[in-house]
């Protein structure tokens, strides 16, 4: 099968972890030898790299085709106005998505199907490519392309319908994605649940004792630690994991990420004049993440919505098991003891009781180790390849019928 990849979502040279969970998903379904993997990553266009225009910059510095695990990225640029263009991006979108896949035809040959990520704007304009080019495409949800862009406005929603209606088949990354798209009017015969994996070659539990790499990181090795991994942003809930913690004595609390929140959560830590115990780390390389999480007893995240938060499962591979709001995928994810605890309310009081609770009763780490197994990413792959294989048969029966 010869697969085109369509996503926003997508890691690049410039922006190494952005959305790795796309790529651990696409390089596994390439590697099996099944599926010749193609990827096509838009990005908008911005005419300068100097660091004064902070994000915006970030985009001139992408490449414009990368090899990426053997796998080849286009990223062609699109113009996107900030904040005010939600309904024309799509259109911009398509139209370097279509430049890109013509010029990738003409070089390496025709494809048999389109995988899109994220229903909006990329489902949108990889339903409008598949349609010319006479190909059938799926489209995978996970979070706020289904959770929060169709509350935006009644356009929004029924972009992300009429994409899941036109989509040969649908694919989520939990269950509760699933419902919600059903709910919006989507045909649940078409959609699957394939939720993501975890690496755990790359995951593990570190040879360094824990007391041993806290004092890397500035920590007292018996002081319980508390981490939390996400861009710092007001979703991820790092205030309420900032509050929490304040009231834990001796507790201390580092946050890796990078975000428009940053000076506000700073001058939060400063107002609760606990900058000796929580401190925020900026962006720790993904490869450096599994002593991070090895060197902490409970990782926390405190998210208003998630599809399937990645970052649970890779501290859990760690052995550290997690504490995290009761949102959408995220009981599929914390579901037993030794993974952790779920908030069931989202506010400072819930997170504290249950960071105080665990630290109380820490699991095995061998334990929450052995639970996160449970989530590699075969059974996942194979579901892909299953989807793909059946998708393609049924558009070739309909095409020489």
């Amino acid at each position: 099968m010869r697969v085109l990849t369509v996503t926003s979502l997508y890691p690049n040279a410039a922006q190494p972890n952005h959305a790795v969970f796309v790529e651990n998903r696409m390089r596994r379904v390439h590697e099996t030898g099944e599926a010749e993997i193609s990827v096509i990553a838009p990005t908008p266009w911005f005419p300068s790299k100097n660091k004064i225009f902070g994000d915006y910059a970030i985009h001139a510095s992408i490449p414009k085709t990368e090899i990426r695990h053997g796998i080849r990225i286009d990223h062609p640029r699109y113009a996107m106005i900030p904040k005010i263009g939600m309904q024309s991006q799509p259109i911009f979108y398509h139209r370097a998505l279509k430049r890109a896949a013509t010029k990738l035809i003409e070089e390496t040959g025709p494809f048999d199907l389109i995988d899109a990520h994220y229903f909006y704007p990329d489902g949108v304009a990889a339903a409008k490519l598949a349609e010319e080019l006479g190909i059938p495409f799926t489209c995978t949800a996970r979070g706020t392309d289904v959770n929060q862009i169709p509350t935006y406005s009644d356009f929004g929603r029924q972009a992300v319908l009429d994409t899941a209606q036109k989509a040969a088949a649908s694919i989520t990354v939990c269950e509760a994605l699933r419902k919600e798209l059903i709910d919006l009017g989507a045909d649940g015969s078409k959609i699957h649940t394939l939720r993501n994996g975890v690496d755990l070659e790359g995951f593990f539990a570190p040879k360094v004792s824990r007391k041993g790499l806290k004092s890397t990181y500035g920590i007292p090795v018996d002081a319980p630690l508390v981490v939390s991994v996400g861009g710092l942003v007001e979703r991820k809930g790092h205030h309420l994991t900032i509050d929490a913690v304040a009231e834990l004595k001796n507790v201390h609390l580092l946050i890796a990420g990078n975000g428009p929140e940053r000076e506000a959560l700073q001058a939060r830590i400063e107002a609760l004049q606990v900058e000796d115990r929580v401190k925020l780390v900026g962006a720790v390389p993904h490869k450096e993440l599994a002593d991070f999480y090895g060197a902490a007893d409970i990782s926390v995240l405190a998210s208003s919505r998630e599809g399937w938060a990645n970052v649970l499962l890779e501290s859990m591979a760690c052995g550290t098991p997690v504490v995290a709001t009761s949102v959408w995928g995220t009981p599929e994810v914390v579901a037993a003891p030794e993974a952790g605890l779920l908030a069931t309310e989202r506010n400072a009081d819930t997170i504290r009781f249950q960071i105080r609770k665990l630290l109380n009763d820490l699991p095995d780490r061998a334990a929450t180790r052995t639970y996160a197994e449970r989530f590699s990413w075969d059974d996942t792959v194979a579901g892909v390849i299953e989807v793909f294989k059946s998708v393609i048969a049924d558009h070739d029966v309909r095409r020489s019928s």
